[in-house]
């Protein structure tokens, strides 16, 4: 690992840390995109390692602190959909490494523009 990787790891890192804890959002939205393009990782490598890196512990601790300043977490609700999230994860990332690069990142682009319109328009 040289220099420019790791300064380009610690910036996906942080990225990644700072908008997930400020906006709930990491994986797909920061840390895809910046690894293709600081590490030039293709999209199965990039949705493999924001799964890897988005591991329980590192967003409870994020999840507790909102928790902690007093806005309401219920715990139940985030366990159940949790459980659902690993088991969704688990037949989506089937799915996807099954599917052609190019049409994978049609589909990702696809998700962020539909998403980000919304949010730009909605109230």
């Amino acid at each position: 690992m040289n220099l420019t990787v790791l300064l380009s790891l610690i910036i996906i890192g942080i990225a990644a840390g700072i908008l997930s804890g400020f906006m709930g959002v990491g994986g797909g939205v920061v840390m895809i995109p910046l690894m293709m393009l600081l590490l030039g990782y293709n999209q199965h490598e990039a949705q493999g390692m924001s799964l890897a890196v988005l591991a329980v512990p590192v967003t409870f601790v994020a999840a507790y602190t909102y928790h902690s300043s007093g806005h309401s977490i219920n715990w139940k609700f985030a366990l159940v959909i949790a459980v659902c999230f690993v088991i969704g994860g688990f037949i989506g990332s089937k799915f996807a490494v099954k599917i052609d690069q190019s049409l994978l990142k049609k589909i990702f682009a696809g998700i962020l523009v539909v998403a980000a319109i919304k949010l730009f328009f909605s109230k």
